[in-house]
């Protein structure tokens, strides 16, 4: 899977998640200060990442900062993005299954090496509901982006 990182911090679990993910065997893009001479800018970076998801050139992105709410933000202003901040695998794996999520956000305070596995194990083995009222619910969302992009 082609999976776009971003980071406004060059911080020891940004660059354990970059590794993490290379090691499932996923092709990695960096952003922000995880890529020599690129803009480290929470905003900036995670737009990055997020637009690669949108257009197609990325499966999926993480995109970090310190409490990953920013991270989040941003991403979530790209249509075609449904980011989630998750800080606990149960999180992740309801953002995976309800919301289809297909941006993570991470924060760079909270996220252990540890707990970084656990949130990146639930992610990847999440899939869509296909539940009509969440596939609905998802819908909607895209509803939403389609709107805003008028």
């Amino acid at each position: 899977m082609r999976i776009s990182v971003s980071s406004d911090m060059d911080e020891p679990v940004a660059r354990a998640l970059v590794a993490a993910l290379r090691e499932r065997g996923h092709d990695v893009r960096a952003h922000g200060a995880l890529s020599p001479g690129a803009d480290p800018q929470w905003a900036v970076c995670s737009e990055a990442a997020a637009r690669e998801v949108a257009a197609g050139t990325a499966d999926q992105a993480v995109v970090c900062c310190w409490t990953g709410t920013g991270a989040a933000i941003a991403a979530n202003k790209v249509p075609g993005v449904r980011a989630a901040l998750c800080t606990d695998a149960y999180t992740a794996d309801g953002a995976r299954r309800w919301n289809d999520a297909n941006v993570l956000a991470l924060s760079l305070r909270l996220t252990s090496e540890p707990l970084l596995g656990e949130i990146l194990d639930a992610w990847f083995a999440g899939a869509p509901s296909e539940d009509a009222e969440d596939r609905g619910n998802v819908r909607h969302i895209e509803d939403l982006d389609g709107a805003r992009a008028r």
